[in-house]
């Protein structure tokens, strides 16, 4: 989701034609973290149908992976255990996290500095940026070590320091950014072993959720299943690695 900043403009992957892992093999394994929300969830779907993917495993707090664990990104240690559990399967060519959060549990979007709150902006980088770094550390020794292969991690826009015209948003502004730093970090120590790795941060654009619910914005909506289909296309289509890439494939400034 994503608060009325304006959107770059040329599209470099076509969700509307046919997805095809051109780079992967044939049946290639994925893992979608956070596959109970609605963008994972919806990803998980049409891996699943997929006539290139043979297996997906889906993640959540309410998922249970093979080992009988489930996965909570406050949780290094459930982290560890859930890629543990699939570590027989290795490798797997396609590693998604769709995991975050805006408001609940306290949590509401800072219109004013006034509003900042020492524990919430804690809660939202432990969300935001903490759980998926550690999703990394110990999901990325999955992939294999040689090929092209993906490590996908849902950000958003108004991470964007460059783009931020607008403020507001502290927490989940400021989590997002450290999200993406971290991303870029990871993706210049994962080419050292794995050349082929494409490390991503994405921005799904804003999609009809309970994590957008109460939002209504000027701009479009997608549906979960079109949300997926796009960033699927942009992460089969993408040829680098490190990057911060929309749901249309443009590249959105750190």
């Amino acid at each position: 989701m994503s608060p009325p900043d304006t959107t770059s403009a040329k599209t470099t992957a076509d969700p509307d034609a046919a997805l095809v892992f051109a780079r992967f093999p044939d049946r290639f394994r994925a893992i979608v973290i956070g596959a109970s929300g609605g963008i994972g969830g919806a990803i998980a779907t049409a891996l699943a149908v997929h006539p290139q993917c043979s297996a997906v495993a889906r993640l959540s707090r309410s998922a249970i992976p093979v080992d009988g664990t489930p996965i909570d990104l406050l949780d290094e240690v459930s982290i560890a255990a859930a890629a543990a559990s699939l570590a027989a399967n290795a490798p797997y060519h396609l590693i998604v996290t769709a995991v975050g959060v805006l408001r609940g549990d306290g949590l509401e979007p800072e219109k004013s500095l006034r509003a900042l709150d020492a524990n919430m902006l804690a809660r939202s980088f432990a969300i935001n940026a903490i759980g998926p770094a550690l999703v990394i550390k110990h999901f990325a020794p999955l992939l294999p070590k040689s090929g092209p292969c993906v490590l996908a991690t849902l950000s958003a826009k108004v991470g964007s320091i460059g783009d931020n015209r607008l403020g507001g948003w502290y927490a989940y502004r400021a989590s997002k950014a450290a999200l993406n730093q971290l991303i870029r970090s990871s993706a210049v120590e994962i080419a050292r072993t794995r050349p082929d790795a494409r490390v991503l941060a994405l921005h799904p654009g804003t999609v009809a959720t309970k994590f957008s619910d109460g939002y209504n914005p000027s701009h479009e909506v997608f549906t979960p299943a079109d949300a997926a289909r796009r960033l699927l296309a942009v992460m089969a289509a993408s040829d680098g690695s490190g990057q911060f890439l929309s749901h249309d494939g443009t590249e959105i400034p750190w």
